[in-house]
């Protein structure tokens, strides 16, 4: 088992298209070409999960925060980070950061969190705009078919739970075809009209090159004729922090202890109770406050998210309770996600959840 065919289920799921600009997902030490020998899963790819990977026999560490964000200018070892990078180098362990790219997904981040609260009627609260786009292309009638099959099993023509969507229309293309070329109708030098298909669809934008692979291998014309248009329409499967709600309503001091329990918490900050029932449950894991806008303007009853600053509890403005668990413990469901999607996946593979608790922020209580 390679390294390449580990991670590849993970990117079906989260493409690294989705990452954020700021964010550094994917490969960051090693190779995909190594052989894998064994899959540790952790939150944070720190020194002693590294040192962890090479005691229990494993080359790749699968981390939900990327552990370079930004550029190493030196490696000397003089911080957490370069002595962690030292440690994987040193010891040919691989480490696969799977960040923001996770948590625009609804069945990622927000979605475990989700599951742990049992919400129902799932969205994201800020949908992702540009992950999808449409392409045009014309197509001789007699191989329309050839053509349209193939831009479908490159994964183009789904829409929610429709598949082989497209839009067809007749017409004629015109072209002259220069010297020194072979065209599939017509002769070189003499203007040819054809009867074409106009075959148009929608791709999610990490899917275009290998839907263009595969346009090009089924076309017959030397020069392929398509257009490619980024489009403004949003998925419900993609986007920032999830919205969803309670089966059964439940007033706001029994939420809170509910929170507590599911997530294991010593306790919660958050904003003064407003007195309703808690039904609407917006949700981001991690660092969610630039969402607190968003979640009130949902009609959201209770926000949960972690790293809320002072003045921006305020954002709450008495419309719904703000509610910050910590970032750790509301990403620390993370880790289970990504080991049962690869033991699904590889169940004879070997593949661990770290024993290291990398939180950096206790409580004294």
């Amino acid at each position: 088992m390679y390294i390449k065919e580990i991670i590849a289920p993970l990117e079906v799921l989260a493409p690294a298209s989705l990452q954020e600009d700021y964010d550094n997902c994917g490969l960051l030490t090693g190779n995909t070409n190594w052989q894998c020998t064994g899959v540790l899963i952790a939150l944070d790819a720190t020194e002693a999960v590294v040192n962890e990977a090479k005691a229990k026999g494993c080359n790749l560490v699968i981390a939900h925060h990327p552990i370079i964000f930004g550029g190493l200018k030196k490696i000397t070892g003089s911080n957490y980070v370069e002595r962690a990078v030292i440690t994987a180098i040193k010891n040919d362990i691989a480490i696969y950061a799977i960040h923001t790219n996770l948590d625009n997904v609804i069945t990622g981040v927000n979605g475990k969190m989700a599951d742990m609260l049992g919400l129902i009627n799932r969205r994201p609260l800020q949908p992702k705009k540009g992950v999808v786009k449409k392409i045009v292309v014309y197509v001789p009638q007699a191989h329309a078919n050839k053509v349209r099959e193939a831009l479908f099993t490159s994964g183009a023509g789904t829409i929610g739970n429709y598949s082989g969507c497209s839009f067809n229309s007749s017409g004629q293309g015109t072209f002259t075809a220069g010297k020194n070329t072979q065209p599939f109708v017509g002769q070189a030098d003499k203007p040819h009209t054809e009867e074409e298909v106009k075959i148009e669809m929608v791709y999610f934008a990490w899917q275009q090159q290998q839907l263009l692979n595969a346009l090009y291998k089924a076309h017959p014309y030397e020069e392929v004729a398509f257009d490619i248009y980024a489009i403004d329409n949003t998925v419900d499967a993609f986007g920032s922090g999830l919205m969803g709600e309670l089966p059964n309503a439940m007033p706001e001091p029994d939420f809170l202890d509910f929170v507590k329990q599911q997530f294991g918490l010593q306790l919660v900050r958050h904003t003064a109770l407003v007195g309703k029932p808690v039904t609407r449950v917006a949700i981001c894991g991690g660092a969610g406050s630039f969402l607190t806008r968003a979640a009130v303007a949902a009609g959201a009853d209770f926000y949960i998210t972690a790293d809320v600053k002072y003045h921006e509890f305020f954002d709450a403005d008495k419309q719904l309770v703000l509610a910050d668990i910590g970032h750790y413990e509301s990403e620390q469901f993370t880790i289970n996600l990504l080991f049962d999607i690869l033991k699904e996946k590889f169940p004879t593979f070997a593949v661990q959840k770290t024993e290291v608790k990398t939180n950096p922020v206790h409580y004294f209580l």
